[in-house]
Order: structure tokens, then sequence, then C-alpha cells
């Protein structure tokens, strides 16, 4: 029963992703909380899923006009050159810190989303 949960978690996640609506941090979630992942563990599980989704979720963003080209020129260097940097600076910190500083991030976005209104 457990394989058939995490397959449907999976597609669940999968297509919250598509929408754009964060499946990954809801993947990192359930790993950690109720399958007992490590975060490391977790966070490359989660870089595989991604690898996964992202495709299909570009081309229909594509598809739709949803990609803003400029905005893609100077993000995705950035986000390259952050992330390898972020990677190295993870592996040097405390795991504990790691999953309280995700717990908080995902807090204020969750009442970021919930209370505030969009203009």
């Amino acid at each position: 029963m457990s394989a058939v949960l995490a397959v449907a978690i999976g597609l669940l996640t999968g297509i919250l992703s598509g929408f754009g609506i964060g499946g990954g941090s809801l993947l990192l979630l359930y790993l950690t909380l109720f399958e007992g992942a490590g975060q490391y563990q977790a966070g490359g599980i989660n870089l595989l899923y991604f690898l996964s989704c992202a495709p299909a979720a570009l081309i229909s963003h594509r598809k739709n006009g949803l990609i803003e080209r400029e905005a893609v020129k100077c993000c995705v260097p950035a986000g390259v050159v952050t992330s390898v940097l972020s990677a190295l600076l993870a592996a040097r910190v405390d795991t504990g810190l790691l999953r309280r500083a995700f717990g908080v991030v995902l807090l204020y976005i969750g009442v970021k989303e919930t209370f505030l209104r969009k203009k």
C-alpha cells in the first residue's frame, strides 16, 4: 500500500508543479515528514523529480506564451550561479538549521499567498 501512496503523491505533486504551485516543496515535506527521508536525501530526490516535471511544464508555458524572454536572459545565469553556491553552502550547514529555515520560508510564503492580495 505504501508504494501506491508514494506513486499517488508523486502524481499529485507533479500536477501541482505543472501549474506552478510548488509541488516540489510538498514532495519535500512528504518525504521528510511521512517517509523519514533525511533532508539531503529528500533534496536529491526532489532534484531528480524536478528534472522529470520541468520540461513538460516549460513546454506548456511556452505554448501558452507565459515565458518572458527578457527575464529568462538574466534569471537563468543568476539561477545557475546561485544554485551552485547554495549547494556548496548547504553542504556545510547543519541539517537542523536547514529544516528550520525551510519551514520559515514555507510559512512566510503560505501567509503571504493566503492573506496578501495580488494587485
